[in-house]
This record gives C-alpha cells, sequence and structure tokens, in this order.
C-alpha cells in the first residue's frame, strides 16, 4: 500500500482514497458497511470487553477499504462500528475523541499538514527549482549515463526534500523534459527516470507522514531507518535504474515515443535569482541541521512538529517573504492537507476503542502456544505480504494500522526493530511498484507526457522483484 503524497485534489495517493467504485460496487460496499454495523450493535449488546468481536471493526475497516470505499469514509464507519461493539456513554465516546488529539497517530497527521506546508513555501521561493538545476549541475547531463543519473537523483533530492511524490515530480518536470528531449531520451524513459527517482526519494525523505509513522511505530531514529529500510531501497533503484532506463530507451527508440519540438522548449527563469538562491542555501543548511540535530539526540517522532514550521519559516524569510507572506503560504500548504488529519484523528479514536475492547488479548491467551512456536521469518513475510496486497490509498496511515494490530504480535514473537522497520515499509510502499498500475506510476507518466503504461509496469516489476529479494536476505539475518 505505497507510499506519491498530496491531498486528494491533486491525485497523490499517499493522501487520496480511492476512485469512486462504480455504482454496482457502490451499493455492494453501501451495504456492507450496513451490515457491519448491525452486527457490530448487536455484538455490542450481547458482549463486553475484552472480546473477540474487537477484531469486527478491524475486519470491516479492511474489507470497505478494499471493496473501495473512500479511505476517510471507511475509517469514520470503522470509528461508528468499534463505538458500537465498545457500547460507551455519550460522555465516555466524548473523551476518547478529545483525548485522541494527543495521540501520537493524531500527530502524524499534524506533521503531514506541516510537511506540505514546508513544502508549498519551498515552491512560493524558487528552491524546489533550485534543488532540481543543481543537481543536474553538479552531475552533468552531457551524456545520456550522466543525464539519466542526473534526472534520478534530483527527482529523488526533490522529492526527499518536499516529502511529496506527485509535487515534486510536478516541478521538476518542466526542468527536466528539455534536457532529456536534447538528448534523445524517449517519453517512456523518461517516465522511468522520474518514477525510480522519485520513489526512492519518498523512501528516504526524513519527515514525509509515512517514514515518520514507521519511525514512530518500530521506535528507532532516521538513522536506523535509513540503514535497514529506505537506503537499500534507495540504492537498489538508483543502481537498478542505471541499467534498467537504458533498455527502455532502446526498447522503445524509433517507435514514435520520442519529444517533439514544443517540448524542447526550457520554461521561463524563475524570478529573484539572489533571493532565491539564499533561499536555497538557508532551506539546505537548516534541514541538514535538524536532521543532524535529530540523529545525534535521538530526537523523537515530535521533532517535525517544530522542524518544518523552522524550515518553512527560515526558508521563506531567506527567500525574501514577509512574515505574513510565510504564513500565507504555511496556511495554504497546511490547508491541503486537512483531510489528512482528520483521517488521522479518526484512527486515533479507532485505535483508543480497539484497545479498549482487547480483542488481541483475548487472542494471545487462546492462540499463545501457537504465536510463539511460529517462525519470526514467516510470521515478518506474511504480514508484509498482507500489507502488499492491502489497503490502497494513505500509506502512513496504513503503517499504524499495521503496527497496532501485528506490532504486539511481533513482538511477542521475537520479531527485531530491524525486521520490523523492513516489515512496515515494505507493506506500505512496496505497491508502488506493482504489480498492478498505481497512481505513482500514472503521475509520473503524465508528468513525462508518456501514454505507454506497459513500459513503466515492467519497470516497476523489476524493482518489485530485486526489492522483495533483498529485503528477504536482510530479514534472514535480521529475525
Amino acid at each position: 500500500m505505497s507510499t506519491p503524497h498530496d491531498p486528494p485534489a491533486t491525485g497523490d495517493p499517499e493522501t487520496t482514497g480511492a476512485a469512486a467504485p462504480p455504482r454496482p460496487r457502490q451499493r455492494l460496499v453501501s451495504g456492507a458497511a450496513i451490515a457491519g454495523l448491525a452486527v457490530s450493535l448487536v455484538a455490542g449488546i450481547l458482549t463486553s470487553p475484552p472480546t473477540l468481536w474487537g477484531l469486527l471493526p478491524i475486519v470491516l475497516y479492511a474489507a470497505l477499504a478494499l471493496l473501495g470505499m473512500d479511505i476517510t469514509v471507511a475509517t469514520a464507519v470503522a470509528v461508528v462500528s468499534a463505538l458500537l461493539v465498545l457500547a460507551p456513554t455519550p460522555i465516555v465516546a466524548a473523551e476518547m475523541f478529545g483525548s485522541s488529539l494527543g495521540e501520537m497517530v493524531t500527530m502524524i497527521g499534524l506533521i503531514i499538514m506541516l510537511g506540505a506546508a514546508a513544502g508549498e513555501v519551498l515552491r512560493a521561493t524558487g528552491v524546489a527549482d533550485a534543488i532540481v538545476h543543481a543537481v543536474l549541475r553538479i552531475v552533468g547531463h552531457d551524456s545520456r549515463v550522466r543525464t539519466i543519473l542526473g534526472v534520478m537523483l534530483a527527482c529523488l533530492a526533490l522529492v526527499a526534500a518536499l516529502g511529496t511524490l506527485a509535487g515534486a515530480l510536478a516541478i521538476a518536470a518542466p526542468i527536466l523534459l528539455p534536457v532529456v528531449a536534447r538528448l534523445g531520451f524517449t517519453r517512456s524513459a523518461t517516465a522511468a527516470m522520474m518514477f525510480i527517482g522519485g520513489c526512492a526519494g519518498l523512501a528516504i525523505a526524513p519527515f514525509a507522514g509515512s517514514n515518520v509513522a514507521i519511525m514512530s511505530a518500530a521506535e528507532v531514529g532516521y538513522l536506523q531507518y535509513l540503514l535497514y529500510g529506505a537506503g537499500p531501497l534507495a540504492v537498489l533503484s538508483i543502481v537498478l535504474g542505471l541499467l534498467v532506463v537504458p533498455w527502455v530507451q532502446r526498447r522503445t527508440e524509433g517507435t514514435g515515443d520520442d519529444y517533439t519540438d514544443a517540448d524542447v522548449v526550457a520554461p521561463e527563469a524563475a524570478p529573484g535569482g539572489a533571493r532565491r538562491r539564499r533561499a536555497t542555501v538557508a532551506f539546505t543548511v537548516t534541514l541538514l541541521a535538524a536532521v543532524g540535530y535529530a540523529i545525534v539526540t535521538a530526537a523523537g517522532t515530535s521533532f517535525p512538529l517544530l522542524a518544518l514550521p523552522v524550515l518553512a519559516v527560515v526558508t521563506g524569510l531567506a527567500g525574501g517573504l514577509r512574515l505574513a507572506d510565510v504564513a500565507r503560504h504555511v496556511m495554504r500548504g497546511a490547508s491541503t492537507q486537512v483531510p489528512m488529519f482528520l483521517l488521522f484523528w479518526l484512527l486515533a479514536v479507532f485505535f483508543l476503542a480497539v484497545d479498549e475492547l482487547k480483542p488481541f488479548d483475548v487472542v494471545l491467551a487462546a492462540f499463545s502456544d501457537e504465536l510463539g512456536a511460529m517462525s519470526p521469518l514467516l510470521f515478518v513475510a506474511v504480514i508484509a505480504l498482507l500489507g502488499w496486497v492491502g489497503v490502497p490509498g494513505a500509506t502512513a496511515a496504513q503503517v499504524v494500522l499495521i503496527d497496532e494490530v501485528f506490532g504486539g504480535l511481533s513482538a511477542t514473537i521475537g520479531v527485531g526493530v530491524n525486521a520490523w522497520v523492513i516489515v512496515l515499509l515494505f507493506a506500505s510502499k512496496i505497491d508502488t511498484y506493482g504489480p498492478f498500475p498505481n497512481a505513482n506510476m500514472l503521475g509520473a507518466m503524465g508528468l513525462a507526457r508518456s501514454s505507454n503504461l506497459r513500459n513503466l509496469l515492467i519497470v516497476g516489476w523489476i524493482l518489485l522483484l530485486a526489492a522483495s529479494v533483498m529485503y528477504a536476505a536482510i530479514l534472514v539475518f535480521e529475525v
């Protein structure tokens, strides 16, 4: 269940619910929701915690999401289901909504809002453009191999800085397309470069909501997350990209997949060059200082609550914006993620209610011997695959859900934190590479002006297979 990342209106997968299902399926989804709530009501009347019926809201939630219900609506239905089974008084239910505002899950939703706010300031000050130009200048683009590496690294750097794939690629595309078109790259090869680099950047983005969720769930710092989870995936992606993109280029060259003269026209230079340079330097220094401080001090996952606003203000002021303008851009960016914040608030309420129902206490009491005998490697493989084929949509929410449901069991079985990082990362991000088309693929294709989904699917499958083998090998030693 992967994790590109923008508001629903932009079509960004990390923050977007599933597309509206066709009418017959809508009726099926609505019927399933009503039936699930009815059963929850009966269960609430007939049982009391601890009860195995506490699993019902979780199963209902997964079923509705898999059937295509909007992820926020599915979460709301799951909350109602959990409250019906728990049957709290109105005062207790209201207290759960109030106390959930202070939960870690809700905090992740707030971090996603702040990340979007900082990204909007980077866009307004031209820092995002400057990052792309700087990477291309450093790596060079006077040969095809250098250009492939430069485009992938530019996309990686921009996505890692902004924490959003679709938004970052949308900024980078107008700069990159004239460069690749001049060297004769096809649209399919360009889409592959942008997709591979962007996905690698999303994996290592220090303040992306899904990554913060993984670090929070596994209780590890950014360095450990990078070392065992995202770093190997990013390196593998770039190395494989240097082999796969030339293959795609040979496969599509001379097939009419070339860019036209209009695509070669470079975009107008962004205004305010000196201010943009100052803002870029200020952003880079502040970001490195924040990440370095977080690593050295083992700062908790709440650190982005301070780091992201500081990044936005420092970058905005260095870019010549007035404080009021910075605030305006921050509000504009944050407002795009309000649905995500509400989603995570609902998730926090949902988990509080499920905790009160204590279904896993019943499971552990009934199957403790069997669970203790289960191979940790088999357990993590099942959970990783479950996440891979599971609920599409909000990846950070997916991480939280998997950890809440299976985190306790994994600790009981003896799965270490490094292995758990890999499981959460694989379960939440690997479906970005396949086996089915997804919004990240389509976004990269569209921005590269390509229409050949088959080629990008093959690229994704190659990366998916290689990443699966790599993580399986790592888990053999870590579990």
